[in-house]
């Protein structure tokens, strides 16, 4: 099993795949709908492929639908990890019946996809009957190099005995001069390409006297060896004659290309086509598989491709790059379809600017759909490079801000929802639609500038700043009611809700949050998951039962979760079910049920690790570490919360820091760290200050006040006034989840200073308020107080 990566492919999502596979099946050009898919099947009942996975690997190849495979509505991302699930499935199988040989080719090519899936194989290689090379430059970091099944071998030079074997192999029964073979040794410096290059160079050459000047044009090896075995290169090249511009041709479209774009792209008759194409085969420059005019060929070489292509000049490479671009448009529409970025790149270098960004932006648009978020992000940003190069226009202004928006969407996975280039995408974009809108030219899709708000919204969110966040989600529900249309007032009374919620107004985020629940169909809404980042009812849910939790209405909260975590299951969306499981995990744990809190937490853990998705696998890490405060386990608690909260801030993210770090300074006191809990209770608090995330401000002067009084010198005096700043604060609130904490720290302080009556009278007065939850864990703790202090 051969896979080949290319210099023009490092942004096309699993290239190297869709090459073997369509080698494999014996895939042609002509070939119609049917007939592809009658070859497909064909491979695959080797393998005795399932029909599900059948559908996605020809939906991976873009062949069309005939019926004969199941249809499978998934999410983008669930898609791309089922069908990488699927290939990976076809290695097992097919090294169940034989052993088999994989070759991966020149990796530092390779596209992200592709780089992973062959990470996913690395990982369970050992225990299949697989042996894979993969080759690679020295300046690519191979990331499974260091595993123990993997072995790293480092090609070296040749020494001059191998050097002078070579010689004779490529020499054949043609006998070269001692001389002149000591003058190839000593110029090769030991590279087997430049070896043989040289030597074909020299037996080319014509007589002896033509030889030594070949070998006298040639630099010495102190000089770089790409530059002498260019000038080889070039001198076997000038002595083709016409068959140089083919070489010349062959270059421009790829390393590997096929005769059917080669001949009309030449436009020479087919004889002198296939005459100098025999001279470049004879040549070795090329190799070939198959029959013309079926046939597809390779250059023996990248350095062979680059050499060819290098001696095209620029005005005369433009026009070729065009006739390029114009006869894949006009006679091939299937590879313009599924491989924009193939004729995107000849456009480029075709001067074909306008052209050349639209194609980049449909690649973009194209990977992103496909959850091929890397290569989404790398043809974005060419797509929008040559936007920036053209004269603004209304047309190109709407092109932009439409690939501004999928360029931040794409970012906000690569880089994080709260990270510099994700803001500055969403910034740009921001502003062209403002220039857009003082021109007069209003949007064609009304949703564009609410997803850039939303982008903003969320990028705040994560990385917290109060303030903007409820600017952001205010001018969101403003320009919704505007409109008056249900699927903007829904997330405009979300955003609202949520910002409210963790800048502190409890009770009047839960109501914005009532009235976006309220406006939720999921038929007609479930699709704008793809548009803002998760299903919007899942979400609704997910923020509702923490703030029904600090209102004091646990039963109902679990109520929100359990409908929350159903309905991520149901829409399939692997970003959907994360924010659920993440979200949920808070008032979960808050409510005491550790037990399930640790089920949805290893459920996390796994889906994290197998999206790689570094935002939520921060999450993971302080939520391991906070169960394991509450379970007793505070030294490795500690660990666990340095570290999440590191990885969280790489991302640019400080979301729910102030809760974090409280219980953080739980940890040390627990492990009598005083000064570590204090200076975390410092920077508690100081971060509710600077970000105005208040939701768990009373929580924290609790916390501060516990900590206090589990210090050697016990200061309860310190701990009365923090237990009274948080109920002060959760008074003020209306938190009364927090409240009845606080009163149950109060009160036990005031049990211990003989003050029992009045520790009595606070938490019954707290207590009687709460009407539901009492199988929670703070309810029961509140009762078991209660009647420890008696009447």
């Amino acid at each position: 099993m051969r896979y080949f990566c290319s210099p023009q492919h490092t942004d096309s999502a699993l290239h190297p795949i869709i090459g073997h596979l369509e080698r494999a099946a014996g895939l042609a050009r002509e070939d119609d709908a049917k007939v592809r898919l009658d070859k497909l099947d064909a491979l695959l009942a080797k393998s005795s492929t399932p029909p599900e996975d059948a559908g996605l690997l020809a939906d991976m190849l873009s062949l069309p639908k005939d019926g004969r495979y199941p249809t499978l509505e998934l999410a983008p991302q669930q898609r791309r990890q089922k069908t990488m699930e699927a290939l990976i499935g076809q290695v097992e199988v097919i090294s169940r019946q034989s052993p088999v040989l994989m070759i991966f080719e020149d990796a530092h090519w390779a596209d992200p996809s592709s780089l992973e899936l062959f990470g996913q194989l690395v990982d369970k290689i050992d225990i299949l009957r697989v042996l894979l090379f993969v080759t690679f430059r020295p300046e690519f970091a191979a990331p499974w190099v260091g595993r123990p099944h993997v072995t790293a071998l480092t090609i070296n030079r040749l020494a001059p005995r191998a050097v002078m074997a070579l010689i004779d192999r490529v020499a054949g029964n043609r006998p070269l001069a001692e001389n002149t073979r000591q003058d190839i040794v000593e110029r090769a410096d030991g590279i087997p390409l430049f070896v043989e290059e040289m030597t074909k160079a020299v037996l080319e050459a014509e007589g002896e006297g033509a030889a030594a000047r070949t070998i006298a044009a040639v630099p010495s090896p102190a000089l770089a060896v790409p530059a002498s075995l260019h000038a080889s290169l070039m001198a076997r090249l000038d002595r083709l004659g016409s068959a140089k511009a083919i070489a010349q041709i062959g270059a421009a479209i790829g390393r590997e290309f096929s005769h059917a774009l080669l001949a009309p792209v030449a436009r020479l008759s087919e004889p002198e086509l296939n005459s100098a194409l025999d001279q470049l085969l004879q040549s070795g420059l090329l190799s070939r598989q198959g029959a013309p005019p079926h046939a597809t060929y390779l250059f023996k070489h990248a350095l062979v491709q680059d050499t060819a292509y290098g001696t095209l000049l620029r005005g005369p490479r433009r026009a070729l790059h065009a006739r390029i671009a114009e006869v894949l448009q006009s006679k091939f529409p299937d590879i313009v379809e599924t491989q924009p970025e193939l004729l995107a790149r000849h456009c480029s270098e075709a001067g074909l600017i306008e052209r050349a960004a639209v194609l980049w932006g449909k690649a973009g648009q194209r990977s992103l759909a496909r959850s091929a978020l890397m290569e989404a992000e790398a043809q974005l940003t060419r797509a929008l490079a040559q936007i920036a190069a053209l004269p603004a226009a209304p047309a190109l202004r709407h092109e932009e801000i439409k690939l501004q928006v999928a360029f931040a969407n794409a970012l906000m996975h690569t880089k994080g929802f709260a990270a510099r280039e994700t803001k500055a995408a969403l910034d740009q974009a921001r502003l062209t639609i403002a220039q857009a809108e003082a021109l007069g030219e209003p949007s064609e899709d009304p949703l564009l500038l609410f997803s850039v708000l939303y982008g903003f919204w969320v990028a705040n969110f994560v990385g917290f700043n109060g303030d903007v966040m409820r600017e952001l989600a205010a001018q969101f529900l403003a320009l919704a009611e505007k409109q008056n249309s249900t699927a903007p007032l829904m997330i405009g009374h979300r955003l609202n809700g949520v910002s409210l919620l963790f800048t502190g107004d409890i009770a009047e985020g839960r109501a914005h949050l009532d009235r976006a629940i309220a406006f939720y169909d999921p038929a007609e809404h479930r699709p704008l998951a793809t548009r803002f980042g998760a299903d919007i009812g899942v979400t609704i849910l997910s923020s509702r039962s923490w703030a029904l939790w600090m209102i004091g209405c646990p039963e109902a909260a679990l109520t929100d979760i359990d409908q929350a975590i159903r309905d991520a299951r149901e829409t399939g969306q692997a970003a959907t079910l994360m924010h659920a499981l993440n979200f949920t995990l808070h008032p979960l744990v808050h409510c005491g049920n550790y037990a399930a809190a640790n089920a949805l937490l290893d459920e996390l853990v796994a889906l994290a690790e197998e999206k790689g998705a570094l935002f939520w696998k921060a999450f993971v890490m302080v939520f391991q570490g906070w169960l394991l405060v509450l379970t007793g386990n505070a030294s490795k608690a500690v660990q666990m919360i340095t570290s999440g909260i590191a990885a969280l801030r790489s991302t640019g993210a400080t979301l729910w820091l102030p809760l974090y770090l409280s219980l953080l300074a739980r940890a040390y006191a627990e492990l009598d760290r005083f000064e570590n809990a204090r200076r975390c209770i410092d920077e508690a608090l100081a971060a509710v200050e600077a970000t105005r995330e208040r939701w768990c401000e009373a929580d924290i002067h609790r916390t501060a006040g516990d900590i206090a009084l589990m210090s050697p010198e016990r200061n309860a005096t310190t701990a009365e006034a923090c237990f009274d700043r948080a109920l002060a604060v959760a008074r003020a609130q209306q938190a009364k989840s927090w409240e009845l904490r606080a009163a149950m720290s109060l009160a036990r302080l005031w049990r211990d200073q003989g003050r029992r009556a009045e520790a009595h009278d606070l938490l019954a007065s707290i207590y009687g308020w709460f009407t539901e939850g009492f199988d929670t864990l703070d309810l029961k703790e509140a009762r078991a107080l209660l009647d420890e202090l008696g009447p």
